[in-house]
């Protein structure tokens, strides 16, 4: 089936969307090539791809997977894969992954989207999710004016210097097994802020019993670092080093060679202000260089007012926003 779809002015070609098929994949690989090249030239830290065309029968290859193409005059010039995730966790919703789109022309994706989005709006997916790159201004653009918005960033920084000065009242050091209910009652910090406003994410606290157990196995393993912040003997704040490849979300286009993930960080409300983050951040930083790691990455809300200005403030750098649209 092929679906002719709006007009272009008299000075460019008009666009053809249909769906994609294997004879697109080459051509496809190319675009995402295309793509990442651009955007590592932002962003040198991200991965060198030896094979892109692997990425994309992934992003096509998922369960429940819909794809289209964009040609002009027969040639590919953008492409838009989606596919759901569970929708226990995200409602009735479909996902363009990090190698699930790349065009040409920035305006394309427009094009592609309105065909696509047609499809999975029909077939009742009306909670849309896209990672795009963050460098790439005009694509981001595109996508905005399809109604979608920043939802969540990916960041990435060198492994640095302790750049900051903390609050000298406030000592930080390794949880130990012996810690593992402070360190639950921390963790449930963070998910009780992002219930508030402007967040108002959807989160449900875990098991207590069941997050101290894992806790106490993770605090008794090597190769993470588990941090915890004190003032006076009081823990007031956490933090999570670990090797990326223990991140889902991380992965493929977004994932460095010698990189360890800054997890999970919380501080007690009343200690906010007081240099119990940056404690922390410059003891995670100083744990992933004695590790040898040469890149470390983070990701935030972008609507988590908190996060969104401290890890930027902190030396992380944008590369991935997932941005989202729900349709009534």
């Amino acid at each position: 089936m092929r679906i002719t779809w709006g007009y272009r002015p008299a000075t460019m070609r008009r666009l053809e969307v249909q769906p994609f098929a294997d004879e697109h994949l080459d051509a496809a690989a190319a675009l995402l090539a295309e793509r990442h090249a651009r955007q590592r030239a932002t962003e040198p830290l991200l991965p060198e791809i030896a094979d892109f065309r692997a990425h994309v029968e992934e992003s096509l290859g998922a369960d429940g997977a819909s794809g289209w193409v964009a040609l002009q005059d027969g040639d590919v010039v953008g492409y838009v894969i989606g596919a759901p995730r569970s929708n226990e966790i995200w409602g009735p919703n479909i996902w363009v992954e990090l190698a699930g789109h790349a065009v040409r022309d920035a305006e394309t994706i427009r094009d592609l989207y309105a065909v696509a989005a047609a499809s999975w709006v029909e077939g009742g997916a009306t909670r849309h999710y896209v990672l795009a790159p963050a460098t790439d201004v005009e694509l981001v653009d595109s996508w905005f004016r399809l109604s979608f918005g920043a939802q969540h960033a990916l960041g990435i920084q060198e492994v640095a210097d302790q750049r900051d000065v903390s609050g000298e009242d406030i000592t930080v050091r390794r949880a130990g097994p012996e810690d593992a209910e402070a360190a639950v009652r921390l963790d449930l910090v963070l998910p009780e802020h992002q219930r508030g406003s402007p967040v108002f994410g959807v989160t449900q606290n875990p098991n207590e019993e069941e997050s101290t157990a894992e806790y106490r196995e993770a605090l008794a393993e090597e190769g993470e670092a588990i941090l915890l912040a004190e003032r006076d003997g009081r823990p007031i704040g956490l933090l999570v080093m670990a090797p990326i490849e223990r991140s889902s979300m991380h992965t493929g286009l977004a994932r460095p060679d010698r990189a360890c993930i800054l997890g999970f960080a919380a501080t007690l409300p009343d200690v906010r202000g007081s240099g119990a983050g940056l404690a922390l951040t410059n003891a995670g930083l100083a744990w992933a260089r004695e590790q040898g790691y040469e890149t470390v990455v983070t990701d935030w809300r972008e609507t988590n007012l908190l996060s969104s200005r401290f890890w930027p403030k902190r030396g992380f750098r944008r590369t991935f926003l997932r941005l989202y649209r729900s349709i009534p």
